[in-house]
């Protein structure tokens, strides 16, 4: 009895080509939408930067009796600038915004003059517009 070879099943080559072509059709519509959540999660990083930031800031004003000088900045809130009172560190180390520079600090605040201004000059890296602060909530 003669037996019949089995037939290898595999894909063709227009099968192959019809789904690369939806991966790719798949591919061009779902990249372009991660920039904008790329820089939507930066800003609101910033935004969690700029609150933490305060909040050590604050409790610096409550234990010195006054906020870091302009001189000091924010480093005054991982290293003691001399100060008999300073109880810190009131952070471990001062973070850079999501666009790699470091936050804005002034004391008296132009936004906030009975405080302090603190911000990130946000996605352009300069003062303007785009800044996010402490002044906005």
């Amino acid at each position: 009895m003669r037996s019949v070879p089995n037939r290898v099943r595999a894909f063709t080559l227009i099968e192959l080509l019809l789904v690369m072509v939806i991966l790719v059709i798949l591919a061009s519509v779902v990249v372009p939408m991660f920039p904008r959540r790329t820089d939507d999660a930066r800003k609101t990083r910033a935004m969690a930067d700029v609150s933490s930031l305060e909040t050590a800031i604050s409790t610096f004003n409550v234990d010195c009796g006054r906020y870091p000088s302009n001189d000091e900045g924010l480093l005054a809130l991982t290293k003691n600038p001399g100060m008999d009172d300073w109880k810190g560190p009131y952070l471990k180390l001062v973070p850079i915004d999501p666009w790699g520079n470091s936050y804005v600090y002034h004391v008296p605040g132009t936004h906030l003059p009975d405080m302090f201004d603190l911000y990130s000059y946000g996605p352009d890296k300069q003062e303007g517009n785009d800044d996010i602060g402490n002044w906005q909530r």
